[in-house]
């Protein structure tokens, strides 16, 4: 062997050595290795062995089975080609199927469907673990559609051309191997894909940046790059067609540089034209030949001042023609207290969502040629949260999502021509909330920040700190936490006389960007005191205490809890954490952690790192401390997250001496798990957890 090549072996294996001597659950982050699939299995069979024969178990877990298996749980409707879609999944249908209807028909309370595709009978076929991801139509006549299925529910997609209309595969159609891919329609016969077009095309984060024209009949070979992006990104590029009810049309790609800064590019052929919009934008959609634009940050131009957190327009031929000098008018800026939540489109109208002190508010907006945009306000229930579901852009109609903490989820159509709303689907209720009541408090952070929080509580509640109670937040990305009815927390914890809690921490998006960058990288600890304020209100106000205050969190709420659990393990006595991020020294080399560097930092900046190292779950536990006893669980098939997190920060609990709970779901993504029951069968183990922890 060369001399230089016996060195470089000698030195990588040394650097090994010395990682695995420093960590020795680094086995652990082999996803689907032999070695870490044996401990997975062994410990999942340690934590069925206590929680599924808890006497509580038995219940609840018929009675999540029952809600997750609901056959009248509201059909969430999607309009393609004037025509009513659902995806749907139930008895008989595990996987799923998507179909059809008509508006009229599901208008009524027994919808008469007709399958389009079969999932189950699609798997079976093909000896496939196939589960639905998504449809990108095809428009404006939407008779094709590109499907994405997922294997076992992971983020990787195969994407196959679909012929709505004769409810099959097209033969000899656009096909898209397994991969993290984006792809957009520019016409029948061409589509536009992110992909790895040769090995190694992808962001250290695993997402594609390369973009590639493939016409009907080419071969992936053959398809005609357009656009090439950097390594380096964190988000890779996305990609998406617009369409307006004039039949004005925007091809755009998107280059994620980090999470939160873009550039953007309008697709006119061989050329892509750069549009001059702030980094930190996102364009949301078109209407009536206007380009509709949120920003995160504010915008001067010689046009208009546009504060952060507002939506503006620009008109779409005049950025084609000038895209370097662009003309914003702004739509909707929000109040000290208010953001924007969520946009959507008609044929010829702006529909957004806004909140209000975390209060749902809807509006609709028309555009006079040339003129302002004027706002109305639909008439929708208060004191609730609203989003936005689908729009109809051959029609002015659309669907709106009203619910509450104890009011059922309901969906409304809206007509865009006379702004009137009618109320079309409501959810039966699932449990009695008739003795429950919601308030919402303010805690006082440790900087002197009012953070707000919802409290679901029996009515008359003695305020002696006996009420077992769950404290939930995310705290990042600029994600608004909001009320929502829960049927699984209503029916297994509200009835059982337990309390729930919602925080709108920073990090979240609830009072718009600022709130948002408040808690970004170094500055996240502010997030962390958030949270702990608001447990500390609790006990304050008497409503809890310790012994039965537990709490919850996913993903960047997983970190959020396992800070927590570091941070103030007196506080809580039950901490649930759920697909979670916990070695913070390692995040980025873990499956798409590299994409949130714009988030978290990076451990490669001297003070990024020192942080991270400070806050990191993982590298924090503490032997000798008296912690609560977690629950930990993750998914073998996320590829966002990862369950490398979770297991080894299990594994170093283990290590410690420190009691523990771990599941880990084989299938189903970052999520509960990819079927019902799984679904079911999650809940129910964190449910009788929270049961034995705080009410007994």
């Amino acid at each position: 062997m060369k001399p230089f090549l016996l060195s470089l072996l000698t030195a990588l294996w040394l650097v090994s050595s010395a990682l695995a001597s420093e960590d020795p659950n680094l086995y652990l982050e082999d996803a689907h290795g032999a070695r870490a699939m044996e401990w997975v299995q062994a410990e999942n069979l340690k934590t069925a062995n206590v929680l599924e024969k808890d006497p509580h178990y038995a219940q609840l877990f018929s009675e999540a089975l029952t809600i997750v298996q609901a056959q009248d749980r509201i059909p969430y409707p999607t309009f393609v080609a004037g025509q009513i879609f659902n995806f749907w999944q139930g008895i008989g249908h595990v996987r799923g199927y998507w179909r059809k209807t008509t508006l009229d028909s599901y208008r009524t309370a027994t919808p008469q469907w007709t399958s389009v595709l079969d999932i189950d009978q699609l798997a079976a076929n093909e000896k496939a673990n196939w589960f639905w991801e998504s449809v990108n139509l095809l428009e404006p006549s939407e008779e094709r559609g590109l499907v994405s299925l997922s294997d076992g529910g992971e983020d990787a997609v195969t994407i196959r051309e679909f012929d709505i209309a004769q409810s099959h595969f097209v033969d000899g159609g656009f096909v898209l191997p397994r991969g993290k891919q984006r792809a957009a329609w520019e016409n029948a016969d061409s589509i536009i894909a992110a992909r790895e077009w040769s090995p190694g095309e992808l962001t250290a984060s695993g997402y594609p940046y390369v973009v590639k024209r493939l016409r009907r009949g080419q071969s992936l070979s053959a398809a005609e790059e357009i656009y090439r992006g950097s390594p380096k990104d964190e988000g890779g590029v996305e990609l998406e067609t617009l369409h307006d009810g004039a039949g004005h049309q925007a091809e755009i790609v998107v280059r994620a540089m980090t999470f939160f800064s873009t550039q953007h590019f309008l697709v006119e052929g061989s050329r892509l034209k750069h549009l001059a919009l702030p980094p930190k934008a996102s364009l949301e959609n078109l209407v009536d030949g206007a380009l509709i634009v949120k920003l995160n940050e504010e915008w001067k131009t010689s046009a208009a001042d546009c504060p952060s957190g507002s939506l503006v327009a620009i008109d779409l031929a005049a950025a084609s023609a000038n895209p370097d000098h662009l003309n914003p008018a702004v739509i909707y800026a929000p109040g000290p207290r208010q953001s924007l939540n969520g946009d959507n489109v008609t044929s010829d109208r702006l529909v957004i969502s806004t909140l209000d002190n975390v209060r749902g508010r809807a509006w609709l907006y028309s555009h006079a040629p040339g003129g302002a945009w004027t706002p109305q306000r639909l008439d929708l229930p208060d004191n609730v949260a609203i989003d936005l579901d689908d729009m109809d852009v051959h029609s002015n109609r659309g669907f709106i999502d009203v619910t509450g903490f104890l009011q059922p989820t309901s969906v409304w159509l809206m007509d865009g021509d006379s702004g009137a709303v009618a109320l079309v689907k409501s959810s039966p209720a699932r449990f009695d909330a008739s003795h429950d009541a919601t308030d919402q408090f303010e805690a006082v952070s440790k900087d002197g920040t009012r953070i707000p929080y919802f409290v679901v509580h029996p009515k008359g509640m003695a305020l002696d700190g006996s009420h077992p109670t769950i404290l939930e937040a995310y705290g990042g990305f600029q994600v608004s936490e909001t009320p929502y009815y829960s049927s699984i927390t209503g029916k297994l914890w509200l009835e059982r006389g337990g309390v729930y809690v919602l925080a709108n921490i920073r990090g979240g998006g609830e009072f718009g960007p600022a709130w948002h960058e408040a808690g970004l990288k170094t500055h996240r600890q502010v997030v962390y005191d958030d949270f702990a304020a608001v447990g500390e209100d609790l006990i304050a106000r008497g409503i809890t205490r310790p012994r039965r205050l537990g709490i919850e969190g996913g993903s960047n709420g997983g970190l959020l809890m396992g800070v927590e659990f570091n941070q103030h393990p007196e506080l809580w006595h039950a901490v649930d954490i759920q697909v979670p991020l916990l070695d913070m020294e390692r995040y980025e080399q873990i499956a798409a952690g590299a994409s949130w560097v714009g988030e978290y930092g990076t451990m490669s900046k001297p003070d990024e790192a020192a942080f991270l190292r400070q806050i990191s779950p993982y590298a924090n536990i503490r032997r000798g401390e008296h912690y609560p006893e977690p629950f930990i669980w993750t998914t073998t098939k996320d590829d966002r997250v990862g369950p490398q997190h979770a297991r080894k920060f299990a594994a170093r609990l283990g290590e410690y001496g420190i009691p523990y709970f771990f599941y880990e779901v084989i299938e189903g993504g970052h999520a509960f798990g990819a079927n019902q029951r799984e679904r079911a069968h999650t809940i129910t183990l964190e449910m009788t957890y929270f049961t034995r922890e705080l009410m007994e």
